[in-house]
């Protein structure tokens, strides 16, 4: 198959709105995820294990390759430029469909979750019904922020990244006074830190699931000031700040709930009033942090949308995936059709999921792991890439390179793939669990008709070198 090597697309009036602080502000908002902060926990003290040891062979790998690709080839799209570019038109649209798609397959797992939250923050209960309804206000207060001009919308993730710090260190400071007053809720011995797959299969692919997303922001490639120079350093700060932020949360909702306590929907406002007590000032401050929260929410999937449907917009106007997805507001340059279709798709799915799911819990889990299937897929597209522009344009410049030539690029592909792939086998099943189960063949199912209509999707033509 010949790559592609031709230019970015003419260019269509887009304003460059993002600086190196927005793109950070940005990465922070898409990567560092409050809401998974209970799914890890659940994992026992040995997720701190899990998540040095995946920082280690994942995270700083599959930051280096994407600090390459995205300063090697800044063009609006993102992950479907650089597959396309790799591998031909029908791999960039796979690549585009998938990433897209998995984002509006998530939005009904994160705004469920706002519900419960929602809910336990103001002391009321809230039928699976209610909670549907208010995932689908959200899903399209969503959509609008993705239609108004990046100028302005740009400071729903940037406000969300900051929130989300305050978040995560005030949980560990929070969590290491109260080991000083009253001990801590779990082991955290030399051997209990130590890895247990029996205890941690189910939830180790979160840890992967919650270090992804370095190439989002190089969806609006050409809206950034100078991609070329401030996404490898995005990439080194925001990478710095995740990590931490990531072990400090975790770490301080351990110290506070026992594991068999930490729930995935309430996880989060349990630590909290765990933490802070029930007093007025302790209830105050749950309250203004829950609410910082579930901003959060809403910033993270403001973030995800703004850079997946960037993406497929882009692969719609470049005639790789139907032209309905590539319409721009006439004013904002803002992905249009792409965002009202994900409001779309976004509402049905929560609709059918939540006739099926049995509780709130139920349905949030179910939905996750089938979203974060899609989700991983595209990467399974991007690494490969990676070594193959390495090897048919070695010649194009590349502000920033990977260190350790051939052998390190193959090196880190190789790693993070094999990360990537047993994420993708691990949300499908846990060895030691029922293999053929309702929940696992629901996920197969779900899986081969996205798949499908993704094909069906893309442009029946001949693939040609450009």
């Amino acid at each position: 198959m010949n790559a592609i090597t031709a230019p970015s697309a003419p260019p269509r009036g887009f304003k460059r709105v993002l600086r190196r602080l927005d793109l950070t502000l940005f990465t922070v908002c898409a990567i560092l995820v409050v809401d998974q902060l209970a799914a890890s926990a659940s994992i026992g003290t040995s997720a701190i294990f899990w998540w040095i040891f995946t920082l280690l062979l994942f995270f700083i790998p599959y930051g280096f390759m994407t600090a390459e690709l995205a300063s090697a080839y800044p063009e609006q799209g993102g992950i479907y430029a650089w597959v396309r570019r790799a591998f031909g038109r029908r791999w960039g649209a796979r690549a585009s469909w998938l990433y897209w798609v998995n984002v509006a397959l998530w939005i009904p797992a994160v705004y469920l979750l706002f519900s419960g939250m929602l809910a336990q923050l103001l002391g009321i209960e809230l039928g699976l019904w209610p909670q549907i309804l208010i995932a689908i206000a959200l899903t399209w207060a969503t959509v609008y922020v993705n239609i108004v001009a990046l100028e302005i919308g740009k400071w729903i993730p940037n406000i969300g990244a900051l929130l989300k710090a305050v978040i995560m260190l005030t949980i560990g400071l929070a969590g290491i006074w109260h080991a000083m007053r009253y001990g801590v809720a779990n082991d955290f011995s030399g051997t209990a830190l130590l890895p247990k797959l029996s205890d941690g299969l189910g939830f180790l692919p979160v840890i992967v699931y919650s270090f992804l997303g370095f190439e989002l922001m190089s969806g609006a490639a050409e809206e950034m000031k100078n991609p070329a120079r401030d996404i490898p350093r995005t990439i080194v700060l925001s990478g710095a700040l995740i990590t931490a932020f990531y072990l400090f949360g975790t770490i301080g909702i351990l110290i506070a709930l026992p594991v068999d306590q930490i729930s995935l929907v309430e996880g989060l406002v349990d630590t909290l009033e765990k933490l802070f007590g029930d007093s007025a000032m302790g209830r105050a401050v749950v309250l203004v942090l829950g609410f910082a929260a579930l901003y959060t929410f809403f910033a993270n999937l403001v973030t995800w949308t703004m850079g997946a449907n960037r993406s497929i917009a882009e692969a719609a106007y470049r005639d790789d995936m139907p032209a309905t997805l590539g319409k721009l507001h006439a004013e904002h340059r803002t992905p249009v059709s792409a965002a009202w279709i994900t409001g779309v798709v976004a509402t049905v799915v929560i609709i059918v999921y939540g006739s099926v799911a049995a509780t709130a819990e139920d349905l949030f889990w179910q939905l996750f792991k089938f979203s974060s299937i899609i989700f991983l897929l595209p990467y399974l597209m991007m690494f490969p890439a990676f070594l193959r522009l390495r090897r048919v344009e070695p010649d194009h410049p590349r502000p920033y390179v990977v260190p350790g030539g051939r052998g390190g690029a193959i090196t880190i592909t190789g790693l993070c793939m094999l990360f990537v792939i047993q994420a993708i086998v691990l949300f499908f099943w846990v060895p030691g669990e029922p293999f053929l189960t309702i929940d696992t063949l629901t996920l197969v199912i779900g899986t081969a008709l996205v798949l499908l209509i993704g094909e069906a999707l893309i442009p029946r033509r001949k693939e040609i070198a450009e």
